[in-house]
């Protein structure tokens, strides 16, 4: 997949872009690597950096997180974290930046499987449900 960086272009779109291709990451993006001020989805791109070439990166499912986010700061320059479900949660990648995207999307999914089965199976054994 290609995700396309503009200045003008709002933040949600590319996070849609990604999401769409990996549904158990998202990326956020921040006004700098040091200040961890997290942007917004309806602002512009060009809030996250002045200075935005507007291009294209592609994204690969063998890409591994940390080449991804390095990709966007070096070509653009963005300052980009992605994130992975964890259940209902969302999880910084930082411990696990060596592994693929298509990795952490995987363990996702499969974090999110198993809590759904925990809540269905918790749900079964709901000695209430039948006292009405």
């Amino acid at each position: 997949m290609y995700l396309h960086i503009s200045s003008k272009l709002p933040i949600i779109d590319v996070q849609k872009a990604f999401s769409n291709a990996f549904p158990f990451l998202k990326i956020e993006f921040f006004k700098s690597h040091d200040e961890h001020y997290l942007l917004p989805g309806d602002r512009n791109i060009a809030e996250a950096q002045k200075k935005i070439t507007e291009d294209s990166i592609e994204v690969k499912a063998e890409m591994k997180v940390k080449e991804l986010e390095e990709a966007l700061n070096k070509l653009f320059p963005l300052h980009a974290q992605v994130f992975r479900r964890s259940g209902n949660i969302w999880l910084e990648t930082t411990m696990t930046d060596e592994w693929t995207l298509e990795q952490q999307n995987e363990h996702g999914r499969e974090i999110s499987a198993s809590d759904t089965k925990k809540d269905a199976i918790r749900g079964d054994y709901d000695l209430s449900r039948d006292n009405d």
